[in-house]
């Protein structure tokens, strides 16, 4: 579709974050498509100027933000049409910021609902938070993530015990059920 465009050329395709990073140092694109976070850190990091879109299914605030953090400079939903999504390339090619409509809309409603109902804005996690709520509702321990994020045991412990204050979380299955709602995690096959 993008290619059909006469000022739009697609240079390279991804699977996946390293790859896109790869690609990205390789073939410099104007506007690379990528999904994962970290390589849309280290685009932004590494190749000044560049910009990234996120194409994506998801309508989650909270993934969108972490989008944001990422250093994205586009997000548009999969199933967005061919005008929109072009105009998005274009917007983000000329320097100015993209959200698909959709996730704006709920952003605007969600503010709202949350501007009534007094509920603070603060619930918003770090990417380090997400990684290491992500981490235990997978199963690990505190001293296991320690050793996979290379932290002391006792920062890992801050973590959790900040997140548990955080979202008003009490035990390790609300823990699980909030990452599974907020597809920090996927639901395991089969339950």
């Amino acid at each position: 579709m993008l290619e059909s465009e006469g000022d739009l050329q697609v240079v390279g395709d991804a699977r996946d974050g390293a790859e896109a990073i790869e690609q990205a140092r390789r073939l410099s694109p104007d506007v690379p498509g990528l999904s994962s976070f970290e390589a849309s850190r280290r685009i932004t990091r590494e190749l000044p100027g560049r910009r990234v879109i996120f194409l994506t299914m998801y309508e989650d605030e909270e993934y969108l933000l972490q989008c944001l953090d990422a250093g994205a400079s586009g997000y548009i939903l999969k199933d967005a049409p061919a005008p929109r999504l072009i105009g998005a390339v274009r917007d983000v090619n000329a320097g100015r910021k993209y959200l698909s409509p959709q996730v704006l809309g709920k952003l605007v409603d969600d503010f709202r609902s949350r501007s009534t109902s007094g509920l603070a804005r603060g619930s918003t996690l770090t990417p380090r938070e997400r990684e290491v709520i992500k981490m235990l509702a997978e199963g690990n321990s505190v001293r296991q993530i320690a050793a996979i994020l290379e932290l002391s045991v006792k920062t890992v412990e801050a973590h959790k015990f900040n997140l548990m204050r955080k979202l008003n979380i009490h035990n390790k299955a609300q823990l699980v059920t909030y990452a599974i709602q907020k597809k920090i995690v996927k639901m395991p096959q089969g339950a």
